[in-house]
């Protein structure tokens, strides 16, 4: 336990010190929280990646069905917000669900089953009229609500509840490597054969993790539209929700826990807080040169290089 001694002051830092030092600043609590939208989905994705072992270009499915269900179940049925956004999370499992013939394919063509998956729902999202709004989207989507004299529906709400869904989906993460599934999987990695000869079921724990995902990204997806309370087939399908999570968990670290979170805020806030204001136009174009050379320099992520800096600065003194 004592490698978690750290962890109870670094909660409260980041539950208390971000909405101190930037609550007043509605542009950078923005920034904060998109970055966070971000990591969820990058989490999400590197469970996939990590235990699942299955690389997806398809996560934006996903989290446009999550939105889509959330809004629809608020506006046309009365749901409250934050049932709505569970009961969107389960809707993102039943469309992963409609995937699972996809498991029997490997590497590319998995990962291109996906992104086929994604495209299919965002035309059924623009066809569908009477439920989605078409095109021309859904408006005036409610937002968080407040309780006990608290406004969620503030920035600062918005940011405590995004901080506490990707921790606690940090934690299922943690729980699930941890567990005899998560080894068994971890396992799969080195022989997909060898563990199906021990009598591990490999496809039955893929398509698991292909559910636990999906649900997670799901209730990420549908908690941005109830913070941006508009939605469209193109932004909630866009690939964006892929490559921007996808350089994130890398650049962090996919293998790790913390790794795509932290790889997702540093990722986004430099690109918007400083490279942004030097190259206005085309600036999204830098993250690849930075991954490229975070890749050289350190295949593991952000995380592995700064604890291979913080050993060799510990020898040396």
């Amino acid at each position: 336990m004592k490698q978690y001694k750290w962890l109870i002051p670094a909660l409260l830092a980041v539950y208390v010190a971000v909405p101190l030092v930037f609550g007043s600043d509605n542009y950078v609590m923005s920034l904060v929280i998109a970055s966070l939208v971000i990591g969820g989905i990058a989490l999400s994705w590197a469970l996939l990646g990590n235990l699942g072992g299955m690389v997806s270009f398809g996560h934006s499915a996903f989290f446009g069905v999550g939105a889509y269900a959330s809004a629809v179940l608020t506006m046309q049925y009365g749901v409250p917000v934050f049932l709505a956004m569970l009961l969107a999370g389960v809707a993102a499992i039943v469309s992963a669900i409609l995937m699972l013939p996809v498991l029997r394919l490997r590497g590319p063509y998995f990962a291109l089953a996906i992104l086929a998956y994604a495209h299919i729902f965002r035309i059924l999202a623009t066809e569908w009229t009477s439920v989605t709004g078409g095109s021309a989207g859904i408006a005036n989507i409610p937002r968080l609500p407040t309780i006990g004299g608290f406004d969620f529906g503030s920035k600062t709400g918005n940011y405590l509840v995004i901080l506490t869904i990707v921790l606690v989906f940090a934690a299922i993460y943690d729980l699930i490597r941890r567990s005899p599934h998560g080894l068994a999987l971890r396992a799969m990695h080195d022989s997909d054969d060898a563990t199906r000869v021990v009598g591990v079921n490999n496809t039955l724990l893929k398509g698991l993790m292909l559910l636990v995902s999906s649900f997670m990204c799901g209730v990420v997806g549908a908690f941005n539209v109830h913070y941006i309370n508009f939605l469209e087939p193109d932004y909630a399908f866009s690939t964006l929700w892929v490559t921007i999570p996808i350089v994130a968990a890398i650049f962090g670290g996919y293998r790790t826990i913390t790794g795509p979170l932290v790889g997702a805020v540093v990722v986004y806030l430099v690109d918007q807080l400083v490279v942004k204001s030097i190259i206005p136009t085309g600036h999204q174009l830098v993250l690849g040169v930075v991954l490229v050379a975070m890749i050289i320099a350190s295949p593991d992520g952000l995380l592995a290089l700064a604890r291979k800096f913080m050993r060799k600065k510990d020898a040396a003194a």
